[in-house]
């Protein structure tokens, strides 16, 4: 149906322009264009967030109902996420519409300190051990090119640890393997991490040109 596919791209055709043509128009219209724009992404924003939270809690839901595999891990979100709502609102009896003073410690701060933050610094130490797998899988001299980069992360790395300068100073000279390790960060990674983001820019302008002459509809719900 039309109303369900034209007017869709005929909207993101003209707002996409409109917002890349505002740059270049020296008025000060476009400036009150691009602020009014920013608040309507703001409030488009805010039901994006409601739209992800509800559709966090259907998945959650469908899997507490079905029993399927960790179902009790979604059952603790919803414990998480009212017991934080219940004490935010209670806010130490001074309620929702009040400010707890500065030096009071409320328990949404006892939740957030000693619950949230070591949840979080667990998550985040757990990659560590999957960055070891990964590293010790790809830093494998199975040619040429992985012998060279397993030979850069060695001298990288040891590079940046204080005993690289005490091994340095056995041959004279105490700051030559951080020296190395900055010269390798400075120059190959540099230039490895610039193309890199030059192929990510032309991508991101490739794929913006894709959705803004409707090449691209995936936003629709449409695979076609």
């Amino acid at each position: 149906m039309w109303y369900k596919r034209t007017i869709p791209l005929v909207i993101v055709f003209v707002i996409g322009v409109l917002a890349f043509a505002h740059n270049y128009v020296p008025y000060p219209e476009a400036d009150d264009f691009r602020e009014h724009m920013t608040k309507w992404f703001m409030i488009i924003g805010g039901f994006g967030l409601f739209l992800g939270a509800y559709s966090l809690l259907h998945m959650h839901v469908s899997r507490i109902r079905r029993m399927q595999p960790g179902w009790a891990y979604s059952a603790f979100v919803f414990i998480g996420a009212a017991g934080m709502i219940i004490v935010g609102l209670w806010n130490d009896g001074y309620g929702p519409l009040e400010s707890a003073p500065s030096t009071a410690k409320t328990w949404f701060d006892w939740g957030f300190d000693y619950v949230q933050i070591p949840c979080s610094a667990t998550i985040f130490s757990i990659l560590a051990f999957f960055m070891a797998s990964a590293a010790f899988r790809t830093f494998r001299a199975r040619n040429v090119n992985a012998a060279l980069l397993l030979v850069a992360a060695l001298l990288v790395m040891f590079g940046r640890v204080p005993a690289s300068e005490s091994v340095g100073a056995w041959f004279g000279q105490q700051g030559f393997f951080p020296k190395i390790a900055d010269l390798i960060m400075e120059f190959p990674n540099l230039a490895a991490t610039r193309g890199i983001l030059l192929g990510m820019s032309l991508g991101a302008i490739s794929q913006s040109l894709r959705i803004l002459f409707g090449i691209e509809r995936s936003y629709m719900g449409v695979g076609d």
